[in-house]
């Protein structure tokens, strides 16, 4: 039987990973994120490996990395030449990959391995933080493009027995994510449609009066939350924080609660 507070178990994050590679770059918008990347770190003892799930991509079934040494995916534009320059040569871990895939299919989830695909950057931005020494080896997994908020638990629900090896599990995402109220003017000025999505998220992720059951219906239904649509006109970079809530039923700890290019966002440790 699964012990939701047993130490042991590997941690599961959800992060905000900024915009692109603004956090290597030292952006001034960026800096509080950066901060917490880097503060958080002692609180994830030392992993076996690493499981990402990142926004930035979908699959038609749920893909997973099986590489040795997955190459860098620069998969962003408009940037000075040091963006297309960072390294991070993380290994990959076949094995942990393999294992991926059965649980996924004895849940009866679709999903394949892909030993070509390379890491993007919402792998390497905030690792590169976080895991500066490149040494722990990593998998990342692709979202389902249907978007289906159910489907994204489920798939956290059958990898939960990975926290067991105390493998950590990152969800790369951003609780926040309209990019024209990002970069629009007047974006540091206060925003009550943003300030409002983000309450709901923080109590519907940390109110330990929520059951397991209330908890994942919320997030099933998160279009119904306040402002919903406005501060995510599309769900990808939410859909990581799902997978996250399907590992566990418990609560989270809010473990960041900050501006990032001026908007408020969040982020949750199990």
């Amino acid at each position: 039987m699964k012990c939701e507070s047993d130490d042991q178990l590997g941690p599961v994050l959800f992060i905000p990973h900024g915009g692109g590679p603004l956090p290597l770059l030292g952006d001034q918008g960026h800096q509080n994120l950066v901060d917490f990347l880097q503060e958080i770190r002692p609180s994830l003892g030392q992993p076996s490996a690493i499981v990402v799930i990142s926004a930035h991509w979908e699959e038609s079934r749920v893909t997973i990395t099986s590489g040795a040494t997955p190459a860098l995916i620069y998969d962003y534009y408009g940037f000075p030449d040091e963006a297309y320059r960072i390294q991070y040569p993380v290994p990959g871990s076949p094995g942990l990959a393999d294992k991926i895939l059965r649980l996924l299919q004895h849940s009866g989830i679709s999903s394949r391995l892909d030993s070509r695909r390379g890491f993007d950057h919402g792998l390497f931005v905030p690792l590169k933080i976080m895991f500066p020494a490149a040494e722990i080896p990593c998998v990342q997994l692709s979202l389902v493009n249907s978007l289906d908020p159910a489907t994204h638990i489920k798939i956290g629900k059958a990898l939960a027995d990975l926290r067991k090896d105390n493998v950590a599990i990152i969800g790369s995402g951003f609780s926040f994510h309209n990019l024209n109220a990002f970069f629009a003017p007047g974006r540091e000025e206060h925003d009550a449609k943003n300030e409002a999505f983000e309450a709901w998220l923080i109590d519907t992720c940390t109110k330990d009066d929520l059951s397991s059951q209330e908890r994942e219906a919320r997030l099933i239904d998160w279009r119904n939350a306040p402002y919903a649509d406005y501060c995510h006109p599309r769900e990808e970079h939410l859909l990581p924080l799902h997978v996250c809530a399907g590992f566990t039923s418990a609560p989270a700890k809010l473990v960041f609660e900050g501006r990032i290019l001026g908007k408020k966002a969040s982020a949750f440790l199990w």
